[in-house]
């Protein structure tokens, strides 16, 4: 979509809006402290762009997964036209009405925050079809953890777009859904145990009090991009580890399912999850990159999250999917007002991954 084009449909809105049509939803929610959006380009805000972006996923096919109810998901959380069927594919096994979201911090190091679980205090998020509240689980989980575990930073909740990504798909499946965010800055691994190791017991204590079972009444998302690669326009950087030409792009998503494989897929062990920061971690800084997932600290914490909350036998992970923007089908958004928010090429592209464990 064109700057000039973007600022037609602008306008048309804005009219739309001063001639009244909007003045019910801002009566309704003025009094609300709503989280506002940070992408407005990536993401769907409107209820007629996902009913639109759902149809054409359903034209280019998905899968549908009819099984018991996801307790964690691990999704991604990159523009809606790269990520395309993941959303849906994951995210339509989340049965819950109360969703614990565990977000990558990203800009974290600019506010000086590390090592601290980021609740926030908006009442709701931005959702298509009505602002979505923020279930009172969040202010008993900051009575647990805050202090020790956890701090909060609106602030930080506001820069992060990782959390929204997913929220209109959830908002999709289940027009009640109710969230928890939560985001996960940079972490020591001994850290990201501590961390999830208290927030498992902390959800385990509010559970039995409220009766909850987990997949039935609430569940856990993590949302991470796998690797972040090549060696333009990543603000300076080269990513491009094993070369940005067939042979190198395609080693490197070799080695992505190496690492799915290894550490995501099937059983949680501490063992597996301390592999996964192997991985991604430099074994002489926990703070850089060994292999570009910006998800090295979420997903780690989540999974510990999980194993000290499962019950006695170990959680499984099932592969759902993995894509990357220059292979996976796009999905054509710019008649809906939205676009990217980064380029696809050979040299600069994400990778995507979508597991469900039980």
């Amino acid at each position: 979509m064109t700057k000039h084009t973007r600022l037609i449909f602008l306008t048309i809105f804005i009219s739309s809006c001063l001639s009244g049509c909007d003045n019910k939803k801002s009566a309704t929610t003025s009094e609300l402290h709503i989280r506002p959006l940070r992408d407005t380009i990536g993401f769907a805000q409107y209820d007629w762009q996902m009913d639109s972006i759902m149809t054409r996923i359903e034209k280019q096919g998905w899968k549908k997964n009819s099984g018991a109810p996801w307790k964690l998901a691990i999704c991604p959380h990159d523009d809606h036209t790269y990520v395309g069927p993941l959303y849906p594919e994951i995210l339509q096994n989340i049965k819950a009405d109360v969703v614990i979201i565990m977000g990558v911090a990203h800009r974290a190091a600019l506010l000086g925050i590390e090592d601290s679980l980021i609740f926030d205090t908006h009442s709701h998020w931005n959702g298509p079809w009505n602002p979505v509240p923020v279930s009172s689980v969040r202010e008993e989980l900051f009575d647990i953890l805050g202090g020790e575990y956890a701090i909060i930073s609106d602030t930080m909740h506001r820069v992060e777009h990782s959390v929204e990504s997913m929220i209109p798909f959830l908002q999709y499946f289940n027009r009640q859904v109710m969230i928890v965010p939560i985001l996960v800055p940079t972490m020591h691994p001994d850290r990201m145990k501590a961390c999830g190791r208290a927030l498992a017991s902390a959800i385990r204590r509010i559970a039995e009090q409220h009766e909850w079972e987990w997949g039935r009444d609430y569940a856990l998302v993590v949302t991470t991009d796998a690797v972040h690669y090549g060696n333009e326009d990543w603000g300076g950087k080269d990513y491009a580890f094993m070369g940005c030409d067939e042979a190198g792009n395609r080693e490197a998503r070799v080695h992505e399912m190496e690492i799915i494989r290894n550490t995501l897929e099937g059983s949680i062990q501490p063992e597996r999850v301390n592999q996964f920061s192997e991985y991604t971690l430099d074994p002489n800084d926990h703070r850089v990159y060994k292999w570009t997932w910006c998800g090295r600290y979420s997903i780690p914490t989540a999974l510990y999250t999980a194993y000290y909350l499962r019950s006695p036998q170990p959680m499984v992970g099932e592969l759902i999917g993995y894509s990357t923007s220059i292979t996976g089908n796009h999905i054509p958004v710019n008649d809906l007002w939205m676009g990217t928010t980064a380029i696809a090429t050979s040299c600069h592209w994400v990778g995507y991954v979508a597991l469900g464990y039980r």
